[in-house]
């Protein structure tokens, strides 16, 4: 029999799950989080970005707990099935870390509440390029302490996110007859992307795929209307700490710059970022994890997230966190565990209780 505080955590992720929330769209789900937050003990409000906001506790220490609440598209059936598990779209990424947040943050006790102050976002458009609601948030807010909302495990603890880098190429020619000499603007993006694969494959590390360049094609399409033949492709680079954004594009543009009629627009560019194992937040979510009898595991994820969004702006001790397996993201499949969800839920609290306690001034 779940307690009070465990239904009410329960049915705010099933309810979230259940309003669609695409990325531009999350009006409706950001009116209900805000409406739950203010009937349990936070000052709540949609801000400039769309984001859903919710505060408690007025203590020197501010602690951020950034997720997201929207998700990529596929309507997926929303139901729990007999063993207690959560389907539907958002239920892994990135709804279930969310409302982990906000169920823990509802519980705290009033010591830790009178210690620090907690400041829980629902941002708006992470699954877009803008990252809208991150963006502006990293601007108006300047916490010491950040816990990022994503899936990780609930004794998984993530670390870092690789960079990210989109280029659009574009190669335009004349056309030609075929039975002529020469090569059509379709060949010309195959070689540019065979270059660009091989550019990729040479930077592997032995260290593990976090420290590699991974690229992928993301689109691909050719044309010709009778005068010009248009080839088009957008290629997307996942790169590690070691690579900027700004190399990268650097490095790709030398590895082009003699194809004939090709253009390249840059876009989504992310750093990569890291951070250390031991710090006080690490230090007490892993006391969280093991009260609850749970073995901390460290992670690094080959993804991006908001992580990579505010790390310039927000350089404190940070790491993401969530119920849920990320490989079920943006999947046919997506479903989360609720008890795992509940775990998580008495992870936070207890981690967040004891961030509060141990501020300084206590």
């Amino acid at each position: 029999m779940l307690g009070p505080e465990a239904r009410a955590a329960r049915d705010l992720i099933v309810e979230a799950v259940r309003i669609r929330s695409l990325s531009g769209e999350e009006q409706q789900v950001a009116t209900f989080l805000t409406g739950w937050m203010s009937s349990h003990g936070f000052k709540a409000r949609i801000d400039e970005a769309g984001n859903a906001v919710g505060e408690r506790g007025d203590g020197p220490l501010t602690v951020a707990l950034l997720g997201h609440m929207d998700t990529v598209p596929g309507d997926l059936p929303v139901f729990v099935d007999e063993a207690g598990v959560l389907h539907g779209r958002g239920s892994v990424d990135a709804k279930g870390p969310l409302c982990a947040f906000m169920s823990a943050v509802a519980a705290l006790p009033e010591e830790a509440l009178r210690s620090a102050r907690f400041v829980v976002i629902g941002a708006t458009e992470e699954e877009a390029p803008s990252s809208r609601g991150a963006r502006h948030i990293r601007t108006v807010l300047q916490p010491d302490l950040v816990l990022i909302g994503e899936p990780s495990s609930w004794t998984g603890l993530t670390l870092g996110y690789k960079g990210r880098l989109v280029a659009r190429v574009t190669v335009i020619k004349d056309n030609f007859h075929t039975a002529g000499e020469g090569t059509s603007a379709a060949d010309d993006l195959a070689e540019a992307w065979f270059r660009v694969r091989a550019w990729a494959a040479s930077r592997i590390d032995a260290s593990g795929v976090f420290d590699a360049v991974q690229a992928t094609i993301q689109g691909l399409d050719a044309s010709t209307d009778g005068v010009q033949q248009h080839a088009r492709a957008t290629l997307g680079f996942r790169l590690p700490p070691a690579l900027s954004p700004a190399e990268a594009e650097t490095e790709i543009l030398s590895l082009l710059g003699d194809l004939p009629g090709l253009s390249v627009v840059f876009t989504g560019h992310e750093i990569a970022v890291r951070y250390p194992k031991d710090n006080v937040l690490t230090r007490a979510m892993r006391v969280a994890i093991r009260s609850q009898g749970g073995t901390p595991v460290f992670k690094v994820k080959t993804g991006t997230s908001d992580m990579n969004v505010v790390a310039e702006h927000w350089p404190v001790p940070t790491l993401a966190y969530g119920p849920g397996d990320s490989g079920l993201d943006h999947t046919p499949e997506e479903r989360l565990d609720l008890q795992e969800y509940g775990r998580s839920v008495a992870v936070l609290t207890d981690a967040l209780t004891r961030l509060a306690l141990s501020a300084p001034g206590n």
